[in-house]
């Protein structure tokens, strides 16, 4: 199994001995995790995992009770999520999160009063999502739902992220959106946005991975490239079946 390299340069983000939870619940355990910069890292794992906790220390919801994060080598623990988008962190959260009463553009055009120019941030949105294009005058509620997740996407890569995070992508979607969606991911990846995607199904962003973590009952268990992972994915979590 091959563990994720950080020997280069400091990860873009990493938790080390990461503990939290909700009151007295504690739900995460220890977690460590790196994402290496460029790079695309899966966490996987079933429902209850500690997967959506683990993104809510990442970027910032949840304070952690022990342990650290860091971004570019520098300690980031408890900073507001608002502090962590300035310095180019930008999650994608589960349901997707637009405004179903606004059109298309009128979504696109929330993301300007950060300072961007509309024309910009449209043309850079067409031009990754052409449908969007198509579709700049529709409520965004009245699309279908890989249109939405498109438009999520692209208000979050208006922004120029360093390091985005993507929270169940495939919620609800039919496997071709889902595989169209990981197609655009991986052309995001490629453009040098590092990526953790937390998914519960496994089968197309494994595709896309530079490396994919298993997460059971609030740890990492295993982490590795995905081509090493998968037989023990199928073993741990997924009862034997290939994801």
């Amino acid at each position: 199994m091959t563990p994720i390299d950080t020997s280069a340069a400091p990860p873009l983000l990493e938790l080390s001995g990461v503990r939290a939870g909700y009151g007295s619940i504690e739900v995460l355990h220890g977690v460590n995790l790196a994402v290496p910069a460029g790079s695309v890292v899966a966490l996987l794992g079933p429902n209850g995992a500690g997967k959506t906790t683990t993104l809510g220390v990442a970027c910032g919801l949840i304070e952690p009770t022990a342990g650290k994060v860091l971004m570019a080598g520098r300690d980031v623990t408890g900073v507001a999520p608002e502090e962590l988008v300035r310095r180019g962190v930008v999650t994608i959260p589960e349901g997707r999160g637009i405004f179903p009463n606004l059109t298309v553009r009128e979504n696109l055009q929330m993301v300007t009063y950060g300072g961007a120019r509309l024309a910009d941030v449209e043309a850079t949105a067409y031009e990754r999502f052409p449908r969007l294009g198509e579709r700049r005058k529709q409520l965004a509620g009245t699309m279908s739902g890989g249109e939405q997740q498109m438009l999520a996407m692209a208000r979050g890569l208006a922004s120029n992220p360093a390091l985005l995070f993507l929270d169940e992508l495939s919620m609800g979607l039919a496997p071709l959106v889902v595989e169209e969606l990981y197609g655009i991911v991986a052309q995001i990846a490629r453009s040098g946005v590092s990526i953790l995607v937390i998914e519960q199904f496994a089968r197309t962003v494994l595709g896309v991975a530079d490396y994919a973590a298993i997460m059971l009952n609030g740890l990492v268990r295993s982490v590795g490239r995905p081509a090493d992972i998968e037989d023990e994915l199928s073993a741990a979590y997924l009862g034997g079946q290939k994801p």
